[in-house]
């Protein structure tokens, strides 16, 4: 198995992506196939990939997509973690919607992968994604990844509870030690 990884921009998007999105979910997803915020992952799929500067990075092993990772940057002052936590300097946010793998290629390190090539070269400040409150073997993955919880919020009336989570994108350079020559 040799998993490759492509990257996908707004305006240049194949014509089937949508459809690959919405079949690696229902694949990932298919023992809750009855439940009605799975059933409308359709109409977030076309949401996300019709906002401006949208990104996704698609893993394929072979011909087939086994997982992806997509996002959008948001809108100044509609970032998710607005409220939970005082505003940096820069407020830039990149969202993650989605980091989503077939049950068959878990635990390969796919999700790591396509979420750490979606979110590399970003010029925002920060990155954010939602986790559901009662998956916390999922909330302990993203911190291994780097980022905190910084609150909690329901995004649709029917939507699950979820954490807010938020990671700085890029590192302030290191100060020189005391004694470094200038």
């Amino acid at each position: 198995m040799t998993i490759v990884l492509r990257r996908y921009e707004a305006g240049a998007l194949p014509a089937d992506h949508v459809h690959l999105l919405i079949d690696v979910h229902a694949d990932a997803y298919r023992d809750q196939a009855d439940d009605p915020f799975v059933q409308r992952f359709d109409w977030f799929a076309r949401h996300w990939t019709s906002r401006p500067g949208y990104a996704c990075v698609v893993a394929y092993d072979g011909d087939e997509p086994v997982g992806y990772s997509y996002g959008a940057p948001l809108e100044d002052s509609r970032e998710w973690w607005r409220g939970h936590l005082p505003p940096p300097a820069d407020t830039s946010t990149f969202a993650v919607s989605e980091v989503m793998v077939r049950p068959g290629w878990r635990g390969l390190g796919v999700a790591e992968r396509t979420h750490e090539v979606l979110l590399s070269g970003r010029g925002e400040a920060l990155a954010v994604l939602l986790v559901d409150v009662t998956h916390p073997r999922v909330q302990a993955m993203y911190e291994r990844w780097g980022y905190a919880k910084v609150g909690e919020r329901r995004p649709f009336e029917d939507a699950p509870l979820y954490a807010v989570m938020v990671r700085p994108l890029h590192r302030p350079p290191e100060a020189a030690p005391e004694n470094s020559p200038s």
